[in-house]
């Protein structure tokens, strides 16, 4: 889906799968990857013009054209298809940022994550939209496909 130029920028918070989007994304991040996509979004969360919502299942869509910002369903289950899905549409080319949570006793996280993405890790953890506290869970970017450098950690930025 392709979302109109006037409402694009516009866009607040959307509750999704038991965690809620960023209020705010980091501005510098997506500046320096300039993100054509949003694969798992809903019209009022997409942080990108090109999105897919649930209905249209970023996960059957082909990413290989675009540059990705994936944050995708935490759930168990959900997360697997999701980072499989960075990992292999990497392979065919694109350049894929996933923000997930640190997880490095799951399947998945071996899988799809270790030796197959640059894992950039938070300083702190992040506050989601709506949450009074932040996640309690550390959190990193997963980035597939790219020769952007970052630091090893990322500080907190207003999120």
């Amino acid at each position: 889906m392709i979302i109109q130029p006037e409402i694009f920028g516009k866009i607040t918070a959307y509750k999704a799968d038991d965690l809620v989007i960023l209020k705010q994304y980091p501005d510098n991040y997506f500046d320096l990857f300039n993100f054509t996509l949003d694969p798992c979004s809903e019209i009022e969360s997409a942080l990108c013009e090109k999105f897919f919502t649930e209905q249209e299942n970023g996960l059957e869509q082909d990413w290989s054209n675009d540059i990705v910002y994936c944050n995708p369903p935490y759930s168990r289950g959900n997360i697997d298809l999701w980072m499989e899905k960075c990992y292999l549409e990497s392979l065919k080319g694109s350049t894929v940022v996933a923000l997930i949570p640190v997880s490095s006793s799951a399947k998945w996280w071996h899988k799809y994550v270790i030796g197959k993405a640059d894992v950039k890790y938070y300083e702190g953890r992040i506050r989601f939209v709506g949450a009074e506290f932040t996640a309690p869970f550390s959190s990193c970017l997963a980035i597939y496909n790219s020769n952007i450098i970052l630091p090893k950690s990322i500080k907190q930025i207003k999120l």
